[in-house]
Formats: structure tokens, sequence, C-alpha cells
């Protein structure tokens, strides 16, 4: 493998574990989530003082008033919260972190890949509902809510990836995620966009996703395969298969897997229905819909 080792000056070492261990103590201990993540912001972004002003009722512009308040994850909004069928009280949480997550890859400091990979991976420990060991992700990877992203050990993901979970995401041990990919649990309905369903979607020990791919909800790439870069999975990838293209197709077996992967002839099912995640909402629930159209086909 042409990687080698890299560590920090005993000093920067020290420092980064200290904070990154206190941050993990406070976040698994009874304090408000909410006002750990406010304060981790407001001393990474070395705005304590200008807080403090604040807090003290000095005068701040409204600009300032902005930035201040919105440290505190309970003053934002994201995407995610404006779907209908999400866990309210789950998500309640898993909102916070991920602001955490997000507002840290845009400070200056999520550059410093040695702490922003620990960081991250301390926070992925809090956010997903389980991630394994060893786990490396880089800047820019964004998802739904987290908290229904399983991944296993030594899974790498690369800058700018999404992982979606609006319905459930399950990725294995020692998988690699290339910059770009996105891979989703919910799709659309062609005629009611509104209309969603949620699916579970499954990425196999081993697996290698190559640069800006992407995997459908309800999909499963086998063991040990690899999907080519910008392919776009429409259906299950047998274990060790190579797929490649737009749709993706398999077009080879890792050599010298042949005599126990799924023939070529064979490779190409589409299993989506079996992972459906169905939902209810309640029948008082107020439809909020954005488009406003009129979808009644011609007679």
């Amino acid at each position: 493998m042409t990687k080698r080792y890299v560590s920090l000056p005993d000093e920067a070492e020290s420092g980064m574990r200290e904070f990154i261990e206190e941050v993990d103590r406070r976040l698994s201990g009874e304090e408000d989530t909410c006002s750990v993540v406010e304060d981790v912001l407001i001393d990474l972004s070395g705005d304590r003082e200008a807080y403090e002003r604040w807090q003290n009722g000095e005068d701040v512009s409204p600009a300032e008033q902005v930035r201040l308040q919105s440290y505190d994850p309970c003053n934002t909004t994201l995407e995610s919260e404006y779907y209908a069928e999400k866990d309210e009280e789950t998500f309640r949480r898993s909102k916070h972190l991920q602001w955490l997550w997000r507002q840290f890859d845009s400070l200056p400091i999520a550059d410093n890949v040695e702490f922003a990979l620990r960081f991250r991976g301390m926070l992925a420990d809090h956010l997903f509902e389980e991630c394994g060991e060893n786990c490396r992700f880089f800047k820019g990877v964004t998802f739904t809510y987290g908290h229904n992203i399983t991944i296993g050990d030594n899974t790498i993901v690369h800058d700018d990836v999404h992982l979606d979970d609006r319905g459930e995401l399950t990725i294995g041990d020692r998988v690699s995620i290339s910059d770009g990919v996105h891979i989703y649990s919910h799709d659309h309905d062609v005629v009611d966009q509104t209309e969603v369903r949620n699916f579970h979607t499954v990425v196999e020990d081993d697996v290698r996703l190559t640069y800006d791919s992407m995997i459908r909800a309800g999909n499963r790439v086998g063991e040990n395969a690899i999907v080519g870069a910008r392919a776009v999975v429409q259906h299950d990838i047998p274990a060790h298969h190579i797929a490649v293209g737009m749709p993706a197709q398999s077009v080879k077996i890792k050599p010298g897997w042949e005599s126990v992967a799924t023939p070529i002839d064979d490779a190409g099912v589409n299993r989506q229905d079996e992972r459906h995640l169905p939902y209810d909402l309640p029948d008082d629930f107020d439809v909020f819909d954005e488009f406003d159209r009129d979808l009644q086909p011609p007679n």
C-alpha cells in the first residue's frame, strides 16, 4: 500500500487528543447536546469574546448577532428538518450533531487532516446508528439525518460524499468510497415527486465505489465489488463483480473470484421492492406541497 504514517509534533498531538476527548466526554454525559455544540463552535471559531459581549447586553451589529446565534443549532434549520416522515425525537439530537459536523467542515482547521479525521470519527460514534473502528471521514461528507447510518470497521469516506439515510443505509467493513459518490435510500414517484418511498440500501464489505458514482435507493452492492467512475447503480451488483456505465452493468468478475461469483449473464436483478421501508403519517398531518401543481394527466 503506497501510504505512509504521518504524525503531529508531540505538543500538537497532546492538545488535539485532549480537546477531542473533552468533547467526546461532554457528548457522552448528561449535558444538553445543543449547549455542547454551541460551546465547541464558539471556541473553534475564536468568537468567545464577541459572544460574551453579546451575552452581557453590549451592542452588536445585526450581522454579528446572526453569526453568534447560529452557533446554537437550536437557532438553525436543516433541509431534512422539513421531511414529514422523520422520527422527531431521534432527529432532535442528531440535528445538533450534524450541525457541529457541517460547521466544523466550514472552518479552516478542518483542513488539518490528522485532527479533522479524528474529530469526525468521534462525532460519527455519537451521530450514526453504529460506526466501527478506524473509520475515516474526509471533508464535505453530508447525510440526511445521520442516525439511520450503520458503518463497519476501517471504512474510508472521501471528500464531498453524500450518504442519504432518509431510509436506512448500511455500509460494511473496509469499504472505500471515493470523492463525489452519492448513496441514496429514498426515491420519488415519477408523477408526483412529493411522494417519497424509503428503502434500505446496502454496500457490503470490501466494496470500492469510485469517483462520482451513484447508488440508487434500495440496491445492494455485493461484497468485494467495484462500481466504476460515474456509474449509476440501478439494480443489485453481485459480489466480486466490476460494474460500469449509466446504468451500471457488470462487465467483469475480479480475477481469481470467478469460481464463487454469480455469472455475468445472471447479474442485473433489481430487488428494490424487497427493501422498501413503509411509513405512516398521522391522519391530521398538515401536508406542505412546495410545488402546488396540478398533477392530473390529460384525457
